[in-house]
């Protein structure tokens, strides 16, 4: 048994910087596979005979098995060390990548993408827990997390890129296989550089089984019913029924968890102001993004006739708008102002970029219309991720940080689901009506009557980002500490020593120093 008790910068290791690129490769993983197949998926549906009513599956089993999984995912890493749980996720993720790569039929292939995402939900709640412990430099933390933030922006767009080379240069299944030698890599990675923090069996608690079925089978029956609502309306009995059912299992699940020795999600996570304010802002942040990703990909490919590789080529500004938002602007500024002060004019700024889009015409320019745009939402965006993210772990003891990062995770991949579903029946509704109403139904009419309905969408997707706003001004309340800006802690803060335990934080001294930085108006 050893102790090492140290403040600042000498408590960090010298290896995590490579910790941090570890981290950000296994998350670039993660967010670019819910995107990547989008543009490969009218080859994958040829080629394996998928039919239309089957082919969103591809996409939905991805997401029903990420966003029900993760907060069991954050606790198995709480419970049984991050590092051993991240690792695990990364092999299983390159042996789903693989199966879904080598998929002979359809029922292969979907089974490949639930694999995946049950893996990914392993993996992105251990990675936002090791960022979170392996960064306690204040200056430090809000450049790890704003490198964080902006891959957790740009993974998307990036996907779209990736997603358009390979399908056109090599084969859809490279969209899939090209995550193996990826994780595979990365996971010797993690051996090497990420602390070890395994806990051992006689310190473990007890695995909140209840609270596990009820949580993620709440979270399965959202997801799958928002996901269904795009092909089946939202009056559909099938998807009332499973967000009814959703609802009601999350409610008992609050009911449990409140009763609870050992929580899956302990109620005072999502209780604090910043970390649920933060959680509603991601969320409803994603269900506009997503929307705008939807929505600008069939615009670009069949308004426009632009090539898979020139319509992800379209996203680069906005991932390039992000980063720089988020490492130059927002990492910068953490340490100085309010996070509602970021979030909430980051907000703005993305609901700004879609109010542009509310002026798109069938024969808009791209540099017009288009640019001005995403780079509005990306540098909003780039100003929304980051301090979300941090906030979703400060002041969270080392023991359950899984269960706080999954939680943020969550909020993403269901805003995510949600505003697809949302958004894309908003989207056909608006051009069914446009239609019906022009007796002669020409290209140009189906054109205008699809230009319509991304308007119509593009509005809401505004408001929903005008209410994150208001959220974000009106729940989050944290302000960095006066040493923050400089990086030394003050007050008590500064006396706290980091003990680490056989490679293990102790709950107690991982809790102390981020809770000094959180303060209220």
């Amino acid at each position: 048994m050893s102790a090492q008790t140290a403040t600042g910068h000498d408590a960090a290791d010298s290896r995590r910087w490579w910790a941090l690129a570890v981290i950000a490769i296994a998350q670039l993983m993660i967010v670019l596979d819910i995107t990547i197949v989008n543009i490969a998926l009218p080859s994958a549906q040829r080629d394996l005979g998928i039919s239309d009513a089957d082919r969103q599956w591809v996409i939905t089993a991805y997401t029903l098995a990420f966003g029900g999984l993760l907060l069991l995912g954050g606790r198995l890493g709480d419970l049984f060390g991050r590092k051993r749980v991240f690792t695990i996720g990364l092999l299983g993720f390159a042996l789903a990548s693989a199966l879904g790569g080598g998929a002979t039929g359809p029922a292969m292939l979907f089974g490949a993408r639930a694999l995946q995402g049950a893996f990914g939900a392993l993996l992105a709640p251990s990675a936002l827990g090791l960022l979170s412990t392996t960064f306690t430099n204040p200056k430090e933390r809000s450049t790890a997390f704003g490198i964080f933030g902006a891959i957790a922006g740009s993974g998307a767009a990036i996907g779209f890129i990736a997603g358009g080379l390979l399908t056109e240069y090599l084969n859809w299944r490279w969209c899939l296989f090209v995550n193996t030698p990826i994780a595979v890599a990365t996971a010797f990675g993690a051996f090497y550089v990420l602390e070890r923090d395994h806990i051992a069996k006689g310190r473990r608690v007890r695995l909140d089984l209840p609270g596990a079925v009820l949580g993620c089978t709440g979270l399965l029956a959202i997801v799958f019913g928002t996901s269904e609502a795009v092909t089946r309306g939202w009056g559909d009995a099938l998807v009332i029924g499973s967000l009814v059912l959703g609802a009601a299992l999350l409610a008992a699940f609050v009911l449990v968890e409140r009763r609870t020795a050992h929580a899956l999600l302990p109620m005072h996570i999502v209780a604090d102001r910043n970390r649920g304010g933060g959680a509603l802002s991601v969320g409803l942040a994603m269900v506009g993004m997503f929307g705008l990703f939807l929505f600008l990909t069939y615009y670009l490919q069949v308004i426009k006739h632009f090539s898979p590789v020139v319509t992800g080529v379209s996203f680069l500004p906005m991932t390039a708008a992000i980063v720089l938002s988020s490492t130059g602007i927002a990492a910068r500024l953490m340490t100085r102002v309010p996070s509602r002060l970021l979030i909430g004019p980051g907000l703005l700024l993305a609901a700004a970029g879609m109010a542009w889009l509310t002026q798109m015409k069938v024969d808009s320019p791209w540099a017009a219309m288009v640019l001005p745009a995403v780079l509005l939402l990306g540098f909003g965006m780039g100003l929304v991720f980051m301090p979300s993210m941090s906030l979703a772990t400060l002041g969270v003891a080392p023991n359950e940080a899984g269960a706080a990062s999954a939680t943020i995770n969550s909020a993403q991949q269901v805003g995510g689901s949600f505003g697809t579903a949302l958004l894309n029946t908003v989207a056909a509704s608006a051009t069914a009506t446009y239609l019906s109403t022009r007796l002669v139904r020409t290209a140009q009419v189906q054109a205008q009557g699809a230009v319509h309905g991304y308007v119509i969408a593009t509005w809401v997707a505004m408001g929903v980002l005008l209410l994150a706003a208001v959220i974000a001004f009106l729940m989050i309340d944290h302000r960095p500490a006066p040493g923050e800006a400089t990086g030394i802690p003050s007050g008590a803060g500064a006396a706290e020593a980091a003990v680490v335990v056989d490679g293990h934080p102790s709950a107690k001294a991982g809790a102390t120093a981020p809770a000094q930085r959180q303060r209220s108006t």
